[in-house]
This record gives structure tokens, sequence and C-alpha cells, in this order.
């Protein structure tokens, strides 16, 4: 008898769990409590749509690594013009990671970047298009990211600070080719401010690359305004509209006030 009740139960509950579980469901880019305190500062009272059919965001469910989480985000409607984004990772210590602007020599946006999450987090983008702003987003499993250590031993990383490579992943394509995929990878600590000196144990002060600006010849291509939660040693995977020129010039400034400015050549890989 025991039993057959407890069959009866279990036949109940899953009979009446699609009702309840229907009145659960939220939104958790819009019906997050962290998201209703940070939206004002963040977008002020501008209304936001979904981006749904215009724009994805890919990352990893549980990251491999929280100090370097890729984010990658692809235009799925490329008749509408995305002039910004902004990447929020609601539970970080300083939760705006960076505001880009893209120029309309990037085309249909597809962009990667890598970040720090500090705890398990919504990490989301908000889109800028002449029709308003559109967000996606996920959820990403990691912790730790911001305070996580560097890598490399604080004299050896400023020694090599500002260095920068590109590589390029259409190498066999005539220089004609419209379209082109390349990666920008720069030697910054980016620290965060919640790393420890791993022999002093005090705390490094934060000290990271505030702003960015990648161009082909005269014409720019994306600029970055970062924070702290933008990854040590930055890198920046895009496509873009080939105009010509052989060279990309990458312009960035940090928060000590150093200014790095180096020539690309696009025909360097590897």
């Amino acid at each position: 008898m025991a039993i057959k009740l407890l069959h009866t139960a279990a036949l109940v509950a899953l009979m009446a769990g699609p009702a309840w579980a229907t009145d659960a469901v939220k939104n958790p880019l819009t019906e997050s409590e962290t998201w209703n305190d940070l939206r004002e500062d963040v977008v002020g009272d501008a209304s936001i749509a979904s981006a749904d059919g215009l724009l994805s965001i890919d990352a990893p469910y549980r990251a491999h690594d929280a100090a370097t989480v890729p984010i990658v985000l692809k235009q799925t409607d490329p008749s509408v013009t995305i002039s910004a984004a902004t990447v929020v990772i609601d539970e970080n210590p300083a939760p705006v990671a960076a505001v880009f602007g893209f120029s309309p020599a990037m085309g249909t946006l597809d962009f990667e970047l890598r970040v720090r999450v500090n705890q398990y987090s919504n990490v989301r983008v908000i889109a800028e298009t002449p029709e308003g702003l559109h967000m996606t987003g996920r959820y990403v499993k990691a912790s730790g990211g911001c305070s996580a250590p560097a890598t490399r031993d604080p004299e050896v990383a400023l020694a090599s600070m500002g260095q920068m490579k590109l590589r390029s992943f259409d190498e066999g394509a005539q220089m004609s080719t419209p379209r082109r995929e390349a990666q920008i990878m720069i030697r910054h600590p980016n620290y965060s401010g919640l790393q420890r000196d791993q022999i002093t144990q005090l705390f490094i002060p934060a000290h990271f690359i505030d702003h960015l600006e990648v161009w082909q010849g005269d014409e720019l291509l994306f600029t970055m305004d970062g924070g702290i939660s933008i990854s040590e040693n930055p890198v920046f995977r895009f496509a873009y509209n080939d105009n010509g020129t052989t060279a990309l010039t990458v312009k960035a400034t940090d928060t000590d006030g150093n200014s790095f400015e180096r020539s690309l050549p696009k025909s360097v890989s590897g």
C-alpha cells in the first residue's frame, strides 16, 4: 500500500508539475535582482529590447579558467547596424567589463574577447543600434577570476608590457579579399586591484588598459573602453572588411598613463 501511495503521489506531482513550473519560470536576464540594481547605472532609463534574432553570445556554461573566459559575439541579422556593445558581468566587483564601439568597416559583427568572472554570474551584452538597445546574455559558472594570481612575475610583466602580435586566419587569401579575420594579442598584466603579490601578499594596485583603438590605415575598426574585468594579456579576435591596406595599427593607453602604438602587418600569422 505504501508503495502504491508513493507511486500515486509521484504521478500527481508529475502531472501537476508543468502548471506550477510555468508560473515560476523567470527570465534570468531581465528578472535579476542584481541587474535591477545595476540597470540604471548602465543604461539609465533607456528601454531595452531582446537581441534574439540580432545578436548571439557564446560563453562556456562552466568556465575552464575564470581569469580568461572567452566571450563570442555573432551578429545574426546583418541588415541591422550594431554601432556599440556594452559587456556586463553582473556579479563582478566592477560589472561593466568594457564598452566597444564598432565602425561600419567591421561589417557583420563577429567578435571574441576574454574576461574575468569573479563568481557565478549572468554575462550580458547590450548592443546599440539605430532602433535602440538590444540585450542578450549567458549564465557562466566561474569563480575567483578577478583575484586569480597573475601568470607572470610583475617585473617580467612590466618589462614586456605593450608588446603586440597580430595573427591572421586567412593567410592564403588575396589582399583584395573583402572579408578577413584577425586576432590581436597585447602584453599587459591588466591588474584588477584584487590580486596579491605572491611574495609580499600585499594587494597589487589596479593597472589596466583603459582605452584601445584598432585602425586599418585611416579607417577605424573598433574601440574599447575597458575595466578590470578584461583578462590579463588581452586578446581580441574579430572579422572585418579589408580596405586594401597592408597593416593594422593598434593604439592603447592604460591607467598609469602609458601609451602604446604598434603597426602590425596583416601578412604576419602564427
